[in-house]
């Protein structure tokens, strides 16, 4: 039986920035509201980030992404990692339910790292992903770590801009392989 896997690789960015430089937080439009994070909220982060990410290309580089269940399991991994940071977690509400997550996590050398930022696709285009993100960093701000980072798709002009405008610079590149087929 032939092997029909097919290995691409798939170009991603490790971005950094200085959370002493932090623009200040957004107001969010009128309607959305914050949701701090509580172990009662993990599959309502779970579900929020299934609806933001299973038809995206980070579906595909992270299968998790792409199934509930596949979310759930993400969910109690990173709410339960020792580093888990709650002032950065963060869900995004609005009059029919929650439209955005994100989740942060401190590595061994003290750096805030932003996991699976998403707004789900009809709340898109409304500066909900900024406010997200600089939420989180100002989360990571509160508990006294100096430098927040984050991965991203290079593919993903939408989120690089965002980023970029908010201050981070790409530190390294890296590459996931996909396998196919």
């Amino acid at each position: 039986m032939a092997n029909n896997m097919v290995v691409t690789y798939v170009k991603r960015y490790r971005m950094e920035i200085d959370l002493s430089e932090l623009p200040p937080l957004i107001d969010l439009p009128e309607g959305y509201y914050w949701v701090a994070w509580h172990r009662a909220m993990l599959d309502h982060h779970a579900r929020v980030k299934f609806r933001c990410f299973h038809d995206e290309l980070d579906a595909r580089i992270f299968p998790c992404l792409g199934q509930e269940d596949g979310c759930q399991r993400l969910m109690r991994e990173i709410s339960s990692r020792k580093g888990f940071i709650p002032q950065a977690t963060w869900l995004l509400g609005d009059s029919v339910g929650y439209v955005g997550t994100v989740q942060g996590v401190a590595d061994r050398t003290g750096t805030g790292m932003i996991q699976n930022l998403g707004v789900v696709p009809e709340a898109r285009g409304r500066g909900l992903g900024a406010a997200l993100l600089l939420k989180s960093l100002h989360g990571f701000r509160s508990v006294n770590l100096r430098m927040g980072s984050l991965e991203v798709t290079a593919e993903n002009r939408g989120a690089l801009s965002l980023y970029r405008k908010i201050g981070f610079r790409r530190s390294r590149t890296l590459y996931k392989a996909i396998q196919e087929g």
